[in-house]
């Protein structure tokens, strides 16, 4: 057992790798200059930058030249649908899931509304989307298909490669959110084909946050959402994140090395937590496929307690977690993705993540199970929401009161 903080939201953010932050501290020291100067010192920041770019591409097989490095995977998400539909100007449908994350939905949502016709594909209760579904919607009409690669709130992976040779049927493009995916799974852009763009973003895997990449295939088109400057091929106008860049390159280079060992240790960590919490702890969920997800996730609903109570108590014992995506912390909404996937309402506000990394240790894990069943044993006799329970000290006014809230907050 360990007494120190423990960190459990790496799909919210990840550690910064030793290697990722020895490459920044070069980058401030040694190459600090402009990349798109002509002098030495601009151009010994411009290989550094390139040689990031072929440690990126190495770890996502694919060619440098396909990369736009950007701020990170919203802006990659946003840059991917605009081009795509800048790409095939008289096709005027979307299609997506009721899972993605806000960069995606809020942008498509907003197309909705000027012209464009959205469909969102269901998922069932593990959380997968249904590829007849998706052969039903698809048409002559569809420019783009978008899906992420793996859900950041359960981890559940979808049928990329299913999706892309039914969206090239059709003759559309296909963007992969690979967010999540980057630096737990294999990623194989030239055995991918059917992959248009894919985003990714360095802090994910251990990288520095506001660093990401945008991958184009050659062909598909990119529209600048930046514009002024010839950066980045003309893709993307700004001076490039120097530091973010090289450190990102750093920590892919790392990937591609070590992937096989780093995604071992998380899922036996993820096991390892998954199997104490089903067996330290009556009413669990596990929300979502526990076989086709990522190597370091689980979404568990603890029934019958509020679920912004067990964080808030969870913080104060030192363990960092949370209940979805960083992206909507602080809303009282429930997760749109556990929704979608009818989770019983019983559990959907207890829901929490919990996210392995590479360095995640077995004391880390032990620790955070015995805490977690202490703060659930201590919020379930509190709570008005369990089963024929009635807490000493409310009055059924007050009760009444609560469950009123909950159901409301519950939709």
């Amino acid at each position: 057992m360990t007494d120190q903080p423990i960190y459990f939201d790496n799909n919210s953010t990840t550690f910064p790798a030793p290697e990722a932050v020895e490459a920044a501290l070069s980058a401030i020291s040694e190459h600090w200059g402009n990349p798109s100067s002509t002098h030495s010192f601009g151009q010994k920041a411009r290989h550094a930058l390139e040689r990031a770019r072929e440690g990126v591409a190495r770890m996502l097989n694919c060619t440098p030249a396909e990369l736009v490095f950007n701020s990170g995977a919203t802006e990659g998400n946003n840059t991917a649908l605009y081009s795509a539909l800048e790409a095939l100007p008289d096709r005027k449908h979307i299609i997506t899931t009721r899972v993605e994350h806000s960069s995606v939905l809020e942008v498509v949502r907003y197309l909705a509304e000027s012209g464009y016709r959205v469909t969102e594909l269901s998922v069932d209760r593990l959380g997968h989307i249904d590829l007849d579904e998706l052969r039903n919607e698809i048409s002559g009409d569809t420019a783009l298909v978008s899906l992420m690669w793996a859900n950041n709130e359960t981890g559940v992976l979808n049928p990329v490669a299913a999706a892309g040779d039914i969206a090239k049927q059709f003759g559309a493009l296909l963007h992969v959110d690979a967010a999540q995916a980057a630096g737990k799974l294999p990623i194989d852009l030239t055995e991918h084909a059917a992959i248009d763009y894919l985003t990714i973003s360095g802090h994910k895997f251990h990288a520095l946050k506001g660093c990401g990449a945008l991958f184009v295939r050659r062909g598909a088109g990119c529209t600048a959402l930046l514009r002024g400057g010839h950066h980045e091929s003309g893709r993307r106008a700004g001076t490039e994140n120097a530091l973010g860049i090289v450190a990102m390159g750093a920590a892919a280079r790392m990937v591609s090395a070590k992937l096989d060992e780093y995604a071992v240790h998380m899922r036996a960590m993820r096991d390892r937590l998954q199997t104490g919490l089903l067996n330290t702890i009556d009413d669990v969920v596990i929300n979502g496929d526990q076989h086709e997800r990522l190597p370091n996730t689980i979404n568990a609903g603890f029934k019958y307690i509020d679920g912004e109570a067990l964080l808030m108590m969870m913080d104060a014992e030192g363990i960092s977690v949370s209940a979805g995506s960083a992206c909507k912390s602080g809303s009282m909404e429930p997760s749109h993705v556990l929704l979608a996937m009818n989770v019983p309402l019983s559990a959907i506000h207890g829901s929490v993540r919990f996210c392995t990394s590479r360095y995640t240790t077995t004391d880390e894990v032990d620790t955070l199970v015995q805490k977690t069943a202490k703060i659930v044993k201590r919020l379930r006799e509190m709570s008005p929401f369990g089963k024929d329970h009635k807490p000493a000290g409310l009055t059924a006014e007050q009760i009444a009161a609560h469950k009123a809230y909950f159901a409301r907050a519950s939709g």
